[in-house]
């Protein structure tokens, strides 16, 4: 019997099969598209079964070549560049491609976890997985709210597990493929690198420099919730994946700076310090994400507690300082 894992040569999808890995699991089939070929790094210190390309995988699983061999499937892969305008790809590779897998998953009775996305709420205040709170502002967020309303359509016929999971703004290693794409951590900790300095945005939507709010949530924690709904395959949804607590980029910025002086055995600094030291400066907010970004974001976890999960969540200067320890052991 096999994991199927898509994406998983990408960010999320390499940790799962990592944590996978890590409980003795190696029977997994990675699915990914390695057009970018320096994702293969991701699988390097991974254990599988066998890699299929998303193309090959798929047309093998309509011929039946994984009928009565399939655990579950974990779906992490799907473009994820917001800024994409390709309206057709995307559909195809986020919306068709991933209700291709859960007909399947329906029709083997094979439990099916997928990648949702907090996008799907755009510029709402409220964060509650309801269909009055979700406003789509790009095709990307489109891709992934389309299908969650699939899958409300069908849920009282579902005859296996459904998990989907609304990411928030994830961070952690192995993200390092992403480019532009990346989180801010990632970033933050290489300008500062390259330069001595981050640059953040100016405040924009009555937001102060840098103080844009987003609900940041580290990689490790992601992987435990996703790990959480394999053992407890009675449990099915649509999940926020966030911390509950939104934080600005400022304190990502900080949080990095921080450990990063640490590390060079310099004293830790406040935020207005860090900016009197033009350790952070700010750059204009961009005119092509006007009206296309989310100035705030905090997941309403409410269900994801009602489901059963508990664990603590990371706070941005616990993560991010844990995240920036792992960037300078793998940079020595």
């Amino acid at each position: 019997m096999y994991y199927i894992i898509t994406g998983a040569a990408g960010f999320i999808g390499s940790n799962l099969v990592k944590a996978l890995n890590e409980r003795g699991e190696n029977n997994i089939i990675a699915v990914d598209n390695l057009k970018n070929a320096d994702k293969f790094r991701n699988l390097v210190d991974c254990e599988i079964a066998d890699y299929l390309d998303k193309q090959d995988f798929i047309e093998k699983l309509r011929d039946g070549f994984f009928d009565g061999l399939v655990t579950a499937v974990l779906h992490q892969g799907a473009c994820s560049d917001t800024m994409e305008t390709d309206g057709r790809y995307m559909m195809e590779n986020n919306y068709q491609y991933t209700l291709e897998l859960l007909n399947y998953c329906q029709n083997e009775e094979v439990p099916f976890l997928y990648a949702s996305s907090a996008s799907v709420y755009g510029g709402s205040s409220v964060f509650k997985e309801s269909r009055e709170f979700e406003a789509p502002l790009n095709v990307y967020a489109y891709s992934k709210f389309l299908f969650d309303q699939i899958v409300r359509r069908r849920w009282q016929k579902r005859s296996a597990q459904v998990v989907g999971l609304r990411y928030f703004n994830v961070y952690g290693s192995r993200e390092q493929h992403k480019g532009r794409m990346a989180s801010v951590a990632y970033h933050f900790f290489n300008q500062y690198h390259a330069e001595g300095r981050v640059k953040l945005f100016e405040g924009c939507d009555g937001y102060a420099n840098g103080g844009q709010l987003r609900d940041f949530v580290s990689i490790e924690d992601v992987v435990k919730v996703n790990m959480f709904f394999l053992d407890n395959q009675n449990k099915s949804g649509i999940f926020n994946l966030g911390t509950g607590q939104a934080q600005s980029f400022n304190d990502v910025a900080v949080a990095t700076i921080n450990t990063l002086r640490i590390a060079e055995s310099k004293p830790v600094l406040n935020l207005v310090e860090m900016q009197q030291q033009g350790l952070i400066s700010y750059i204009p907010f961009p005119e092509s994400l006007r009206g296309k970004y989310q100035s705030y974001t905090q997941a309403d976890i409410g269900a994801l507690r009602n489901s059963g999960y508990s664990g603590e969540f990371l706070t941005v200067e616990q993560g991010a300082a844990r995240y920036v320890e792992q960037m300078l052991k793998a940079a020595t």
